[in-house]
Order: C-alpha cells, then structure tokens, then sequence
C-alpha cells in the first residue's frame, strides 16, 4: 500500500506543504466546501500528484471519523497537515472555539489512533497564541489533557470568559499548540511526531480577510513595524511543515515553531507592546 498525506484544509499553507512531502504519496485533500478540494486537487494533479478528494467537518466526530476511514483505504496515514480553521473577522467566538480548538482536539485525537510508525503530523497555529498572557499550571494542562468532548464545556472557555472573536482566536492558538504538546506523547507510543507552526501574517485569503476587515490597520501596522518588514508567504511555512514532517526534523515532536517576522517579539519588546 502507498504512503497516504492527508490535508484538511485545501488553502495555501496545506497546499505549500503537502507538496513538499508527498512525492511519491497519495495526496487525500479534505476541505469543508468540495469546490475548494477540487481546485486544489487540480493545482497538485496538474503538478504530477495523485490526489483523492473528500468533504469534511472538523466540528463533526463522524465527519473526522469518516475521513481517517477515507484515507485508511488508500493506504498507511504517514502524513497529517491540519490547515483547517477560521479567523476573528470570519466567524464569532463560539465558533472559533469549536473550530479552532475543538476542530483540532479532535482531528489529533481521531488521526493519533491511525497514524504510522514514522509518520508525522503538522498543526497550523497562529502568532496569536503568543500574544495570549500566560496562563497559570493548571489552565495549560486543562486544554492540553481535557477529553475533546469535555473541552467546550470548560469554565475558561464560557461566554462570559471569552468575550470577543480575538480572544477565542488567541486562546484555541494557544491550546493548539498546548494540545500538541500533550498529543505528541500519544502518537509517540506509534512511532510518530506531531508539531505546530504558529505563522504570523501570511499572505492567504484568510489573511485578506483580515487586512481588509476591522483589524486591517492594526495587521498593517504589524507588518510596517516586524523585524522582517512585510508579510510571509505560504512556501516559506512550507519550508517550516517540509522539516517537520522530513528526516531532518526526526528529533523534533511536541513543539511549536513561531515564524512571523519578529511581530511576537516587537509586540512584547518593541514598538507594539500595549501602552
């Protein structure tokens, strides 16, 4: 059977990736709109891939369940590149966290059981969860080891603790990455790796979204004042996830790579800090 790399989220980032680590392998692509599957299923067909295509809901148990079953049939899971998610401009609070964070526990939760020996997975996070203040001991353990039905229901993550679409944002990137971390051990017992990126602007449609929407000034702002002075590219967060998920990255699991240009470190040391 041939090595499977499985895609939820077909955009830019995946598509970056999963090109870079699946020479050779079948490409499942999996999107919540199948238009979106379709158009990048041609980009990587007319590219020389082969590539399956699948609708599929993170916030779904059975859709997730159903898409490890998918890609089981096409041969051994040795590659997850979970890019799924939505941005504070697109969607309210509560959906954020059942997308972003929920979204996440359970795709770690449902491709831990099935991953390969050798394998490797990638989590797109976000600089957001680095902007996120510390959270005490025992916060970290809660959205690192609650059992993913149970992870909604936590106090921390109520209506009247998340009060705005960035902060849902920054907390499921942070749980994320946390979730990761905790996840990481598990896919260790089957001879995998699991980590996130955790990218800054990036140049995607989400992204425009963003730099259009009620923030737009603010993530120009970002952009004009980094270290690196402009935005990043999707292929530059796929140099990232190709060193992950390759031989050269066979030491690295449970961790979290920021790239953002130097945005984390102006806005905690430099001319973005809070006033």
């Amino acid at each position: 059977m041939k090595s499977v790399n499985v895609v939820i989220g077909a955009g830019s980032i995946g598509q970056a990736i999963v090109r870079r680590v699946s020479a050779g392998k079948h490409v499942l692509l999996a999107d919540i709109r199948q238009e979106n599957a379709e158009a990048a299923a041609k980009t990587l067909s007319d590219a020389g891939f082969e590539v399956t295509t699948t609708i599929v809901d993170v916030t779904s148990r059975s859709s997730v369940h159903a898409l490890v079953g998918l890609a089981a049939t096409l041969g051994h899971v040795s590659g997850v590149i979970h890019a799924a998610g939505v941005s504070p401009s697109q969607a309210p609070p509560h959906v954020i966290l059942r997308v972003d964070l929920y979204g996440t526990a359970l795709v770690l939760e449902e491709f831990g059981n099935v991953i390969a020996a050798g394998g490797a997975g990638v989590v797109i996070a976000s600089q957001s969860g680095h902007r996120l203040p510390p959270l005490s001991a025992e916060q970290n353990a809660l959205l690192a080891t609650t059992p993913v039905e149970e992870l909604l229901q936590l106090p921390m993550l109520q209506p009247d603790q998340i009060k705005d679409a960035l902060h849902a944002y920054q907390i499921s990137k942070r749980g994320n990455s946390l979730r990761v971390m905790a996840e990481a051990v598990r896919w260790g017992k089957r001879g995998a790796r699991v980590n996130t990126i955790s990218p800054g602007i990036i140049i995607t449609p989400l992204a425009n979204d963003e730099l259009k929407g009620p923030r737009g000034d603010g993530y120009r702002r970002m952009i004009q004042i980094s270290a690196a002075g402009r935005a990043g590219t999707p292929d530059e967060v796929g140099t990232v996830g190709a060193l992950l998920m390759g031989p050269d990255g066979a030491f690295i699991t449970g961790s979290d790579f920021l790239m953002d240009g130097g945005v984390t470190a102006a806005y905690w040391y430099g001319d973005l800090a809070p006033k």
